[in-house]
């Protein structure tokens, strides 16, 4: 059983949009003890450093807000009913709305983000000040944890706000009311960060803290820097207009080249691997092995009661069964794209981890068995309350954690970078070491002879953007990728495309089968489908239930996004109205969202 994090005994400011009280901003924090007795001892120094964490499990925060909505609608994950427009689709068709009635909060996930980074700047500044935090010492690692954490709250309002305001010292009288600031400013300050951050935590497994993915570790923040510099020089939504970054330390060559060296820092040290099987890494997820010098890299850490990963994403459960009793109708919020499925090869083994066809119907005694889904309806594999250990009883959260980085992102993005940098040759032993996983059979052809051909940077980099939705399809980082690629609206065009050819059974979708044949299985639960496979047409026989396969309704097709909106001009959320009526006349709101500011 996972521990519930820690609350410091500090009282922190968080992020409060509105005040009447600027004097209480600059009296003394009240606590049981001074920051100076605090920070210069390791074990009391930890629990203020845990508490940097708690923002992440508040119900709007991460946990019931950021973490559902933020990164679908994609070109391989939708929420899966979008076409029934209202505050939940809103916030993933391209027109949310800034009075959204999900989180146009003073509690949501923005306020909770800059909750944390109060925290952090709380933490970093005291053991700066009182805890003289060196390379191998424990307080060391206390201050390279707290610049981490505080890159990744900041990492997360960056990909879904864009510019916003950047707080790296506790708030004061002077500081409360600030406008948004260039998002270059805080990515080369979270770069330099994590670049100290590095040189103060060990590799994973190299001290007691590190033997968990629940800690920050060497691996995890060179990734991390590694991705944050590859989204710092990728292009993008700025007001005025999609483009790269201006400033010349944020440019393609160094940020790759720095982005480049940090993967080939994790890859040389042996710290961390990818997991033999697709399928073992998945289910290791789904049964909270958190031992570090895997293939995750981090998790955000969420307490039994906490988290919402399976409870949003998991293969759907119409009601409490033999696998959970975390509630009715658990799972299934969101899915891969109908034609996902057909675009794996048949032999990829992620295929059938990603993509699931069937949900597990109304229990009888106790027990539930698996129903097919019509073709429109796909759930992840990769979240499944079978795969777990614990039987989860807990009525609105499963604490299942967010895998936030896993080292197959490391290989990806050395292929990239190495192929912008160095070419194809040098990209290519990254590429062949993720489809040597998924691939356990015939690698000659669809590892060696595949890659082997990608002779171009272009044709290599095409292959690098298809691997990323093999592979972390469901995970929800697809968004931030097809922004940084100037890709987005032209894949979800694409996408839309694809699901018309799906439904018609026409261009390459035509071998796809129009009738699934199925028996339950000799377990009395699972479901034997045939049909699924291209060119599988044949009846299987008389023991088997045919399905007509072929409901993907065109309203559903078209609100992939909102047919009024391009969805490259909406790359980011509005800033809530809350915030922005709160804000003193500071905050505005950029990208055709309107700039009403209210004082």
């Amino acid at each position: 059983m996972k521990k519930v994090l820690l609350y410091i005994s500090i009282i922190t400011v968080g992020f409060l949009s509105s005040c009447n009280s600027e004097d209480f901003l600059d009296a003394p924090a009240k606590s049981t003890l001074d920051e100076s007795v605090i920070f210069s001892n390791a074990g009391l120094a930890k629990g203020a450093v845990d508490g940097i964490k708690v923002p992440f499990g508040e119900t709007n925060s991460y946990r019931g807000r950021f973490l559902p909505w933020y990164g679908l609608n994609t070109d391989v994950e939708w929420f899966n009913t979008s076409q029934t427009i209202n505050a939940n689709t809103e916030l993933v068709n391209y027109n949310t709305k800034w009075d959204n009635t999900n989180m146009n909060t003073t509690n949501n996930a923005w306020a909770m983000m800059y909750s944390g980074i109060e925290r952090a700047n709380i933490c970093i500044r005291g053991l700066r000040t009182y805890g003289n935090p060196q390379p191998g010492t424990e307080l060391g690692y206390l201050l390279g944890e707290s610049l981490a954490l505080r890159a990744v709250y900041y990492a997360d309002l960056l990909k879904a706000w864009g510019d916003i305001p950047a707080r790296f010292e506790p708030i004061t009288s002077a500081t409360i009311y600030i406008p948004k600031s260039s998002r270059d400013v805080i990515y080369k300050q979270l770069i330099q960060d994590l670049g100290e951050a590095a040189d103060l935590v060990p590799w994973p497994n190299g001290s007691v803290a590190t033997s968990s993915v629940h800690r920050i570790n060497k691996a995890f923040v060179k990734a991390l820097r590694a991705r944050l510099a590859m989204a710092a020089s990728g292009l993008q939504q700025y007001p005025d207009g999609i483009r790269r970054s201006t400033d010349a330390d944020l440019s393609v060559s160094k940020m790759y080249k720095l982005a480049l060296d940090e993967c080939r820092d994790v890859i040389n040290s042996g710290t961390a691997r990818l997991e033999p099987s697709f399928e073992t890494l998945w289910r290791k997820y789904n049964q909270e092995d958190v031992t570090a010098g895997g293939e995750s890299l981090w998790q955000i850490p969420f307490a039994d009661g906490r988290g919402r990963m399976l409870f949003t994403f998991a293969v759907r459960h119409n009601s409490i069964d033999q696998f959970q009793a975390n509630g009715n109708n658990r799972g299934g919020a969101a899915g891969p794209l109908p034609f996902v499925f057909y675009d794996y090869n048949q032999a990829d083994t992620r295929r059938n981890v990603t993509c699931v066809p069937y949900k597990y119907g109304t229990a009888v005694n106790g027990i539930s068995k698996q129903e097919l889904n019509d073709l429109d309806t796909w759930y992840f594999g990769k979240y499944r309350y079978e795969w777990m250990s614990r039987y989860v009883t807990s009525t609105n959260d499963d604490g299942v954690d967010k895998l936030y980085m896993r080292y197959a992102e490391v290989l990806l993005i050395a292929a990239e970078a190495a192929n912008e940098l160095e070419g194809p040759s040098a990209a290519a032993p990254y590429l062949k070491t993720i489809r040597n996983r998924a691939f356990t059979t015939n690698q000659a052809t669809m590892v060696e002879a595949y890659v082997n051909a990608l002779t171009t940077k272009e044709a290599m980099f095409n292959a690098i953007v298809d691997e990323h939705k093999f592979e972390f399809t469901g995970e929800m980082e697809r968004k931030q990728a097809l922004i940084r690629w100037n890709l987005l609206k032209a894949k979800l065009d694409e996408a839309k495309v694809k699901m018309t050819n799906l439904q018609a059974r026409t261009g390459e979708y035509a071998d796809v089968p129009s009738t699934l044949y199925y028996k339950t299985a000799a377990d009395n639960v699972s479901l034997d489908i045939y049909g699924l496979n291209r060119g599988e047409t044949t009846n299987p026989g008389a023991e088997y239930t045919a399905k007509t396969w072929l409901k993907l309704e065109p309203l559903k097709i078209s609100t992939l996004y909102d047919a009024t909106i391009n969805p490259d001009t909406r790359q980011f959320w509005p800033i809530w109205q809350v915030f922005i009526s709160g804000s003193n006349g500071q905050l505005v709101n950029d990208y055709g969202y309107g700039n009403l500011i209210v004082n």
